[in-house]
């Protein structure tokens, strides 16, 4: 096919793309395609978020499907995008189907249509490629039969792009085993030359042309609000935000922070949702659409609403507190503005930021200690394992384990099957110097964040040249290079609506009503239920650490290195705010503590505290064993309970066949309260009521 002919016929699938019969392509949109189509080769496309990459694989899809070739598979990370880009295909006239974890009733169908070949694209999230029944039935066949594959977000491949995901890294293993031929696109906004080098490599390296284009955003106006506390910034954004143009997406660092945001916003008048990873499937999809059609004003958003969102009038996107890099910030702000002239970006800066980033790039490392057990354990059990079962053989949290197995995995270590998990034999060595180094990435991702912040120069170039892009130049719009056209001034009243909300106090502490699996393993004589005569009670804490308002004075309190002080005035008031609203059953009769090594005046302070005010006696702390006969720190629920089993004893207290409010400092794993609270019942409390200053989260 001559290059002409294969413009001319690029063209007019474009152009039913987008509806439109004076539509061209931009800078590098037919170079791409004629890599893939033309010449059959592998492409990466590095561009702007509003450039057109999805137009680049549907155009390309239309040609190759036209020319006999078989259906592309598209590799996505969100199910949002995916949506998104179904609705896309259709208008390009391209058959569109997913597969994944929303839609298993439609599986059966899906793979129907596969082998009847009435399917040009198919979208799929990056686990499923490592779905054993997936892998091992489907993806061969499928592999026989692609027409093209296309890796959308591919920055997420690399350690060193902002959102690494492992199951992204199988992409590799994947490409090594397609035919010769077949071509591969890989799309992103937001990689640096490293980022590129990495995606590169894994694509092969000598067969792949890079496209990459400016990127700058001509329609963003970039702005940063430096304010005192977390109710100025809130105060700000009551004040504010009918003055931001248009719908926007207001994102938060912590699923906390996006809930009570959303919640101050609407008790104000402000029509907006909260969106977060933990808010319902439906609920998010449903909140994406109201958004889209400009049905409310804003989504108030943790990162589980970032890449491939597709709302091209999106007016405006604010942030309140810093992602951890530029580049991750550039990513998200690039949502606003795709198909509009002008679109406000407004950063509002907090304290606490660097705090939450080193507990994420903390969080998301593996653990050299924690991987020798996972090996050691499914080596010596020599059959598949389920994650359950490793989670109750080893002391790390599920989260924690599910990530680590993903790598593990991706590294040949361990290998996903049918019943579990199973180890592969192959050599494993953690890789102390490439985890040091990514460490070291994120650490000074974190200072040009603070960079950027500063304004010292146009906020535009500056996350331009953090993204290797050598064509920034100042953008003559941004805060920096124009001046600020919001102000920073806020009204007393607005400021003391915001401190009013914050001051809420009170989230509910659930009980604990199972006993975790794999206790017998442990030898721990405990399975199924706990007896409903040994149960706590729901109880209450005054805030999560991860809260707006009272959670910056907890995280104070419970900082590493802390001193341990009796219970500062302001916070004893809160508590005591909180037992006031406390809606229980029955008055508790008493006050009891739980024994503490790190911060016994705290916890002395706080029951004693608490039972002045409600004039009841206060029985003392629990006994327990030595702190020499425990194993030390547990990570997950089985090990818990196997650490504190038997720790506590009532015995010596004068505890009344009445309700009793039993306190504790920090709660995360519930278990602690829950073994106390056994032995207070067994001891003839009629109810026990846990009450915490924190909850992690």
């Amino acid at each position: 096919m001559a290059d002409t002919d294969l413009e001319t016929r690029a063209l007019a699938a474009l152009r039913r793309l987008v509806g439109r019969e004076d539509a061209a392509f931009h800078d590098g949109q037919f170079e791409a395609i004629a890599a893939l189509v033309g010449e059959r080769r592998r492409a990466l496309v590095v561009q702007r978020t509003g450039w057109g990459k999805s137009a680049v694989y549907f155009v390309a899809t239309r040609l190759l499907r036209d020319q006999g070739a078989g259906p592309t598979v598209l590799v996505s990370p969100l199910i949002a995008l995916m949506r998104d880009q179904i609705e896309a295909a259709a208008r390009a006239g391209v058959r569109a189907v997913a597969i994944n974890s929303t839609n298993a009733h439609e599986w059966e169908d899906v793979t129907a249509r596969l082998a009847e070949g009435t399917v040009d694209v198919l979208l799929l999230s990056p686990e499923r490629l490592n779905n054993p029944a997936f892998r091992d039935e489907q993806l061969p066949r499928l592999v026989e039969q692609m027409g093209m594959l296309v890796v959308d977000e591919a920055h997420c491949i690399s350690d060193w792009g902002h959102d690494f995901r492992p199951d992204y890294r199988r992409l590799g293993d994947l490409i090594a085993r397609m035919p010769d031929g077949v071509p591969v696109l890989a799309t992103t906004a937001t990689a640096n030359e490293r980022v590129v080098g990495d995606v590169v490599e894994q694509l092969g390296a000598d067969r792949v042309t890079t496209i990459r284009g400016p990127l700058a955003r001509a329609s963003l106006r970039l702005g940063v609000i430096r304010l005192p506390d977390a109710a100025s910034r809130l105060a700000w954004l009551l004040a504010h935000l009918d003055d931001l143009p248009g719908s926007g997406i207001i994102y938060t660092l912590t699923v906390s922070a996006a809930e009570d945001t959303a919640r101050l916003l609407r008790e104000q008048g402000h029509e907006v949702r909260a969106y977060t990873g933990q808010t319902d499937a439906d609920e998010r999809a449903e909140s994406e659409r109201l958004l889209k059609d400009n049905r409310v004003k804003a989504l108030v958003a943790t990162s589980a609403l970032g890449m491939g969102f597709d709302k091209p009038d999106l007016g405006f996107v604010l942030h309140l507190g810093a992602p951890s890099s530029p580049v991750a910030y550039y990513q998200q702000v690039g949502r606003a503005g795709r198909a509009t002239a002008s679109a406000d970006v407004v950063l509002l800066p907090g304290p606490e930021d660097e705090e939450i980033w080193r507990y994420f790039a903390t969080a998301s490392m593996p653990d050299a200690e924690h991987a020798r057990r996972v090996l050691d354990t499914l080596g010596d059990a020599g059959r598949p394992m389920s994650t359950g079962a490793i989670e109750a053989a080893v002391d790390i949290r599920r989260t924690r384990l599910e990530l680590l197995l993903k790598v593990l995995d991706v590294d040949g270590a361990v290998r996903r099957v049918r019943g579990g998990w199973e180890a592969t034999g192959a050599s494993w060595a953690y890789d102390v110097e490439r985890y040091e180094r990514i460490a070291a990435a994120r650490r000074a991702e974190q200072a040009d964040m603070l960079a950027y912040e500063r304004g010292d120069e146009c906020r535009m170039a500056f996350l331009q040249s953090r993204l290797d892009d050598d064509t920034a130049a100042p953008c003559g719009r941004c805060d920096v290079c124009a001046g600020a056209w919001l102000g920073a001034g806020i009204d007393a009243g607005r400021v003391s609506e915001a401190a009013r909300s914050l001051d809420r106090v009170g989230v509910p502490i659930e009980p604990r009503r199972q006993w975790p699996t794999g206790l017998d393993r442990l030898g721990v004589p405990h399975r199924g239920r706990l007896p409903a005569e040994e149960q706590a009670a729901a109880g209450r804490g005054l805030a999560r650490l991860t809260d707006l308002g009272w959670g910056g004075p907890l995280r104070q309190l419970f900082a590493e290195g802390a001193p341990d002080t009796p219970v500062p005035e302001a916070v004893l008031a809160a508590c005591v705010r909180v037992l006031a609203e406390w809606d229980w059953d029955a008055r508790p009769a008493a006050v009891a503590s739980v024994p503490s090594r790190r911060r016994p005046v705290l916890i002395d302070s706080l029951a004693t505290g608490l039972a002045r005010v409600g004039r009841l006696p206060y029985l003392g702390p629990l006994h327990a064993a030595p702190a020499e006969a425990r194993r030390g720190p547990a990570g997950n629920s089985a090990f818990r309970v196997a650490e504190l089993d038997g720790r506590f004893s009532a015995a010596g207290l004068a505890v009344p066949p009445a309700p009793v409010l039993l306190v504790d400092d920090l709660v995360d794993s519930r278990w602690t309260l829950t073994l106390a609270a056994r032995e207070l019942r067994r001891a003839g409390a009629s109810a026990v009521l846990p009450f915490a200053l924190a909850l992690t989260s």
